[in-house]
Order: structure tokens, then C-alpha cells, then sequence
């Protein structure tokens, strides 16, 4: 009988802009596992030109789960330009809160689903973060995550479709810290 898998068994470690050039593969192969029946979509193979792009930021942070040596998840992301934030279209009126962090992307890989790994990897990105609020995007067609980050104190305020062979996307927003 194989192990229960347990994020309570995992080390995560946080990572910068700086550290970009050694996690950046990392980083690629976790996305390819965690994404593996949907890489023949074109949107998901620009997946690395993604990461180039947020872990440019400056102030990029990203936190990876390790088993061991393997990485199994991670999350990132990077502060959105204050007065700049693209969400605020979706509220009238919008929070007068105005500093937020943008959380791009998290993949966990197969094996590790449904274990706590993806709340794990976002609330030790999260928890560090002084921003007032969080925005990310959420398949409209995957409701069960969409559901998970409202557990977690999100809400869904409009949809988007930020590039023309992207899914269209739930715009979900959360005060910091998360509930």
C-alpha cells in the first residue's frame, strides 16, 4: 500500500526575482505535470515565456513545496501597480484599499492534488505579503477551484479573457491577510 501523501510533509521555500535563473526549469516541469492532459493547447505550452515575465518583476515572489528534493507545487506572483490594477474595473466602487498583490499561478503536481498542498503553497506565498488585497484568475470552467479559493476568503467579482486564446477567467479578490 503506498503512503498517504500529506502537506503537512512537505518544506516549502520562497524564492525572488534573483533566484529566477535557478528555479525557472523547476518551475516549467511542475506546470508540465500538473497540466499534463491539457499541454497541446497552445496558451498552456507559453507557460515559460509566463514565467520570464512575472519572475522579471523585481519583486517577484514565489514559494515552491518540496518532498525531499522533489519540488511538487508552487505559487507566485508580484505587487500590481498601485492606482494601475486592472480588477478595479469589475467593481463600482471599487476599495479604497489599493495595494494588491497579483497571484499568477500556482500548480501542484498530479500525485499531490487534493492532499492541502495548493492551500499550503498559497497561504505560505499569501501569509508573508503586506499588500491589503490579492486578485488572481480562475478557469470559469473548473467551479471546484474557483469554489477552493473561495474557501479560502476570495470572491469572485467579473471575468476576463486577458489574451485572445486564453480561457475566459473568474476575477477573484481577497482581503489580506486570508481568512
Amino acid at each position: 500500500m503506498e503512503p498517504t501523501l500529506s502537506a503537512a510533509d512537505l518544506v516549502v521555500r520562497r524564492y525572488s526575482h534573483n533566484d529566477l535563473p535557478k528555479i525557472r526549469q523547476t518551475l516549467i516541469d511542475v506546470h508540465a505535470d500538473a497540466y499534463a492532459d491539457a499541454m497541446d493547447d497552445e496558451f498552456n505550452q507559453r507557460f515559460p515565456w509566463f514565467v520570464d515575465h512575472w519572475g522579471g518583476n523585481p519583486d517577484f515572489d514565489c514559494v515552491i513545496a518540496y518532498d525531499g528534493d522533489e519540488a511538487v507545487a508552487f505559487a507566485y506572483g508580484a505587487p500590481s501597480t498601485p492606482y494601475r490594477e486592472w480588477w478595479r474595473e469589475h467593481l463600482d466602487p471599487a476599495p479604497e484599499k489599493d495595494r494588491t498583490f497579483s497571484y499568477s499561478e500556482l500548480a501542484v503536481r498530479t500525485k499531490w492534488r487534493k492532499t492541502g498542498t495548493a492551500e499550503l503553497v498559497t497561504r505560505s506565498l499569501l501569509d508573508e505579503r503586506d499588500e491589503d488585497l490579492v486578485v488572481l484568475l480562475v478557469d470559469t470552467e473548473h467551479p471546484r477551484v474557483q469554489e477552493l479559493y473561495e474557501s479560502w476568503g476570495f470572491r469572485k467579482v467579473g471575468e476576463r479573457q486577458p489574451f485572445p486564446d486564453s480561457p475566459v477567467y473568474a476575477v477573484m479578490l481577497a482581503e489580506l491577510p486570508l481568512k
